[in-house]
């Protein structure tokens, strides 16, 4: 129905037993891998564009049936969400998204109080939040530290809740 196969009939395909073999060529040229169930159609040569697979169909090939190999390809190449904002997704890693419109309006006034943002009075939460977000994506994150220091802080059972003051002075 969508172009591919279950998966279960790909290696007792009959078209495996007669000899043919995929009918796309990447760079490098003809794929030779036996051809599966799976058909490069019209909707799947959308996708292989859309995502840049630098996948084509042979001129020389008498079918349209594409070997598991490069099923499995395009399978993961739809299956992969592209973000919004960017127009290659391959050129910075997938960041996951944060929703501050969960957070109270308390907690997102504390935020922007802590952060020193300007933002004009009278804003509701989505206003805030949306605010709020856009400065969240621009903080730099040095994930080698926070890592390695989160690290530090799970084996010595501590948090810095639990560290003592320096100032503190002890009774005596």
């Amino acid at each position: 129905m969508n172009g591919f196969s279950t998966g279960d009939e790909d290696s007792r395909d009959s078209r495996a037993s007669h000899g043919q073999t995929c009918c796309l060529r990447d760079e490098v040229g003809r794929c030779t891998r036996p051809a599966g169930n799976a058909s490069y159609n019209k909707r799947i040569q959308k996708i292989v564009a859309q995502r840049k697979l630098m996948l084509c169909m042979d001129e020389q090939a008498s079918h349209i049936y594409i070997c598991d190999q490069h099923k499995n390809m395009i399978q993961s190449a739809r299956s992969r969400r592209r973000r919004r904002d960017s127009e290659e997704p391959d050129e910075e890693p997938e960041q996951p998204e944060i929703d501050l419109f969960n957070l109270q309006i308390n907690t997102l006034r504390r935020y922007k109080r802590y952060f020193k943002l300007a933002s004009r009075p009278g804003l509701n939460k989505a206003q805030l939040a949306e605010i709020l977000m856009k400065h969240f994506r621009t903080l730099p994150v040095a994930e080698k530290d926070i890592l390695t220091y989160f690290i530090y802080t799970v084996k010595t059972n501590r948090n810095r809740l639990h560290q003592k003051p320096s100032s503190a002075v002890e009774p005596s």
